[in-house]
């Protein structure tokens, strides 16, 4: 089993996704490489030693050819000791610690044939656009389509690439479910993620689809079990959760 290390990744570029979350485009040297799917580790250390740590999923597809960038999208929490920093101080030429990659579960597999769901729930849509980046990058041929569920329009992550995506994603499809506003127009009231939501904009189950869902616990919960009961095997459901219950 490969020992993880910690490197010294420096920021090069940062953008904002929406107020509260940020993307981290990040130079780290003699990166292994990662899939699809997994996430690092984080860690700060304070002047006087004390040090806090935590795990973000990557953002970004590993290029082809190798490279040492890496994109990290981390959301600001109003109580975090890492997340703070990260969206509101860390400067271009600053440097952090990262340990990774780490997961082997949930990544996806280009050789995997068949169609691929991918359900999110807020910021639990990172890992999943690192997939169909990666999708992109490859030319991959399965056919994807994605689920995301957010409060409102100013909470979307990835607008741009998403709003591509709705215009013609070649073989990616993407639906946004709304829970607290909508745009002006929405065709749909806000609620949450339901059966009938992701039975018309999923995969239908004897299409035997690979499914990510990603999000906070009790929604990893929810959409998991709404695809059982649609029909899904609870061996092709792989879950990616994060905070309380």
């Amino acid at each position: 089993m490969r020992r993880l290390t910690w490197r010294a990744a420096t920021l090069v570029a940062a953008r904002w996704e929406t107020a509260a979350a940020r993307t981290l485009v990040l130079d780290v040297p003699d990166w292994p490489g990662h899939l699809p799917g997994q996430h690092v580790d984080v860690r700060l250390t304070a002047p006087d030693g004390y040090q806090a740590q935590r795990s973000y999923s990557i953002a970004s597809a590993w290029p082809a050819g190798g490279g040492s960038r890496l994109e990290l999208t981390v959301q600001r929490l109003g109580d975090g000791e890492v997340s703070p920093y990260l969206t509101d101080v860390l400067g271009t030429g600053d440097q952090i610690e990262l340990r990774g990659p780490v997961g082997g579960w949930f990544v996806w597999d280009r050789h995997v044939p068949g169609p691929v769901l991918l359900v999110a729930g807020g910021s639990g849509v990172v890992p999943l656009m690192a997939m169909v980046r990666a999708r992109a990058l490859l030319a991959a041929q399965q056919p994807f389509r994605l689920v995301y569920s957010l409060r409102s329009p100013e909470d979307l992550y990835f607008r741009r690439e998403l709003e591509q995506v709705q215009r013609g994603g070649r073989g990616v499809e993407a639906h946004l479910v709304y829970t607290r506003s909508a745009p002006p127009g929405w065709p749909v009231p806000p609620g949450r993620l339901d059966a009938a939501a992701l039975a018309e904009h999923g995969w239908p189950a004897d299409a035997e689809p690979t499914c990510f869902v990603c999000g906070p616990t009790g929604f990893v919960e929810t959409a998991a079990n709404l695809l059982v009961e649609l029909g899904h095997d609870p061996q092709r459901i792989r879950t990616e959760r994060f905070g309380g219950s």
